[in-house]
């Protein structure tokens, strides 16, 4: 045994996050863990590190084990070097200062960081992942904890990460909603769902045997509930009859029946807890063909090119999965496609009144101070979809939040559920073309699958930045693949994936300068 929890609870108002959790992590486990936004997964992972209290129950450290924990938006000092980051990590470690360098350059490098001294000011979200995980990866830790680390990573950067768990960790947990990425990386997966008794699901196996697992629990329950249902009816017209509670088996099977009408309620409550956001985009109904077309479109910032020669077309029913490395100009092709960037050359020609919604991975359009109640209905207590007035209750419940929910300030909500508020404002407006940068970043895994089925669903074009290969490959009807200020299209990801086998090996390198 490396690290356990015992019996661990944690509540936030009167709702416990969760109750009686226990797991043990042993040498080789390589264990996922998933569950719905505003589950606990990151409650949980910080007291796995140490980092926060249990309310209830025990956290156990074998002595000398070391704990490393790779937070889902880590603080770095902006003025600090890569270098010095990794570094001032391996302070506490018995080494010599050249040894620290040492070992600090060497983790760098295998992240891909070509300037050791760049200041993590200048560097991209992807890139600042990449070095909070070499802070944690230089010290070696025994167990090594990560929060959503592919967020921000491109898929270079996924594909590097999954090697490096794979050659160098000696135990891990992960909490991720990247489902190709649990798939490769994990052996043992924890569902963390108040749908099941305890709270918690764990299944020996990969992603996929989760699933399966999943199902047949969730069946049996239902299946378990329904023979509840009938045994409490049979109990409960038994009850009307009016028993004379003075017999000694009458009064027995009174309090069964309590009990039996006790454990139906709570057995439908855990059933109750599982929803799924309702995602649905609406079309504008507009029948062009063409609704955009690009060529050769450029950009540059000073004398950095960005892009050079993008071609693309989009008319209704095109789904284009955009992808390249950090900085390749992915964003910057979105905001221009949107209206928002003009280009520095090339034509871009959109049919006449265009409707275009744009989902921007920065969420800075959030207004942080304002409660839920005013981000999903700004100007009263409703909203219209679809022509309907619908109560900004009812609206909030469409994208699982609960009605004590709508109090509560922006700011004190999961990212997950602000990513949640964002697909409903982009609901709000009908659309011939959904922009969408990132848009599956803190999302839960059954929100990711009704996203998926929303976007199918689309009748206009839609173009995509995400690193979630299972959306890409899922969702996209092309692939257009940006890299070194050049654009190319694909079929379909699994062509991009062959095409790119033979320079696997090559790693990334972080923007110089």
């Amino acid at each position: 045994m490396l690290l356990s929890l015992d019996g661990v609870t944690k509540q936030f108002g009167a709702r416990p996050l969760f109750a009686g959790v226990s797991l043990t992590l042993a040498d080789g486990d390589r264990v996922g863990l998933v569950g719905p936004n505003g589950s606990g997964k990151s409650t949980l992972l910080r007291i796995l590190a140490g980092l926060e209290e249990a309310d209830a129950g025990t956290r156990s450290l074998r002595k000398g084990v070391r704990v490393g924990y790779v937070a889902q938006d880590p603080e770095l000092a902006p003025e600090a070097t890569a270098l010095a980051v990794v570094v001032a990590a391996l302070a506490a470690l018995p080494l010599e200062e050249h040894e620290r360098e040492a070992r600090a350059a060497r983790t760098l490098g295998r992240l891909g960081f070509a300037d050791r001294q760049q200041q993590v000011a200048t560097l991209s979200g992807g890139w600042r992942k990449r070095l909070a995980i070499a802070r944690e990866l230089a010290a070696e830790p025994d167990v090594l904890l990560l929060d959503e680390p592919t967020n921000h990573l491109d898929l270079e950067g996924i594909l590097e990460l999954e090697a490096i768990l794979a050659a160098q960790a000696r135990a891990f947990v992960v909490v991720s909603h990247d489902r190709w990425f649990l798939e490769n990386v994990t052996r043992r997966m924890l569902e963390l769902d108040r749908v099941y008794p305890g709270g918690l699901l764990a299944v020996d196996g990969r992603y996929s045997d989760l699933l399966e697992r999943r199902d047949e629990v969730r069946r049996n329950q239902s299946e378990y509930e329904e023979t509840l249902a009938n045994r409490a009816r049979r109990e409960v017209e038994w009850l009307r009859r009016g028993p004379k509670a003075r017999a000694t088996k009458a009064k027995a099977r009174i309090d069964e029946a309590g009990r039996l009408l006790d454990e139906l309620a709570e057995v439908r409550a855990r059933n109750a807890e599982r929803g799924v956001a309702g995602i649905e985009f609406e079309g504008s109904g507009r029948r062009t063909r063409r609704l955009l077309e690009a060529r050769g479109l450029e950009k540059s910032f000073g004398e950095r090119r960005v892009l050079a020669g993008v071609d693309l077309f989009l008319g209704p029913g095109v789904r284009l999965g955009v992808l390249g490395p950090n900085g390749s100009g992915k964003t910057t092709l979105l905001s221009i496609l949107a209206g928002e960037l003009a280009p520095d050359g090339g034509e871009l020609e959109r049919a006449p009144g265009l409707r275009t919604v744009l989902f921007e991975q920065s969420r800075e359009t959030l207004d942080r101070a304002a409660t839920l109640r005013r981000a999903l209905a700004p100007e009263g207590d409703s909203v219209i979809w679809q022509g309907r007035e619908v109560h900004v209750a009812t609206w909030a419940r469409r994208f699982l939040f609960r009605s004590e929910q709508l109090d509560t300030p922006v700011e004190r909500l999961s990212g997950g559920e602000q990513a949640r508020i964002l697909i409903a404002r982009l609901m709000l407006r009908p659309a011939d073309l959904l922009i969408l940068d990132e848009p599956t970043n803190d999302l839960d895994i059954p929100s990711l699958e009704v996203l998926e089925e929303g976007l199918l669903e689309f009748p206009g074009a839609v173009v995509l930045v995400t690193h979630d290969r299972y959306l890409l490959d899922r969702v996209s009807t092309a692939i257009l693949a940006l890299e070194d200020g050049g654009a190319k299209l694909w079929a379909d990801l699994a062509q991009w994936q062959a095409a790119r086998q033979p320079a696997a090996g090559a790693p990334a390198k972080a923007p110089v300068g």
